[in-house]
């Protein structure tokens, strides 16, 4: 069961890490064009909402009321650790690059990242790997491209 409480913090990290900091700095970029409030979002969401995750996994563990003690503190530091490294991944573009380089570096990172996690869970489970990826791909790029509008309608109403 200790593998179990790993794989759903990871899993649950992983996505929420990457689906979460992509939707911000997308909406954030198209609101703002600000490298250091996108930094700032990074930071916030690899922090506060690692937290907040970790926490959502540790309550909802419990209340399955079919875990031990060990398994639910493991699920809950697999969550936050893995939300709070691959959000900080996100950082490193919006170091190196121009900020619409940036972002298109972290949007191809972020979906081949999750391509790659969704393509490995579907063959152990020995699922059709293009309905799991096309799944996963399609959520993703809702969530970005809705954070996109949302930043820009921000913009024009109070920029």
């Amino acid at each position: 069961m200790l593998k179990h409480s790993l794989r759903v913090g990871f899993s649950f990290g992983l996505t929420s890490g990457i689906i979460t900091t992509l939707g911000l700095m997308v909406g954030l970029n198209a609101g703002t064009h600000s490298k250091l409030a996108i930094i700032g979002g990074i930071l916030t969401i690899a922090i506060a909402d690692a937290f907040s995750d970790a926490l959502g996994i540790h309550i909802s563990e419990e209340s399955e009321n079919r875990h031990t003690h060990k398994e639910i503190w493991t699920a809950t530091a697999a969550t936050f650790f893995s939300k709070f490294i691959f959000a900080l991944t996100f950082t490193i573009p919006v170091l190196l690059f121009e900020l619409p380089m940036a972002i298109s570096v972290s949007v191809a990172w972020g979906l081949t990242a999750l391509c790659i996690f969704s393509y490995g869970m579907a063959k152990e489970q020995k699922q059709s790997s293009w309905k799991v990826v096309g799944e996963h791909l399609i959520i993703t790029l809702a969530v970005i491209i809705l954070a996109y509008y949302v930043g820009r309608w921000i913009s024009s109403v109070f920029g």
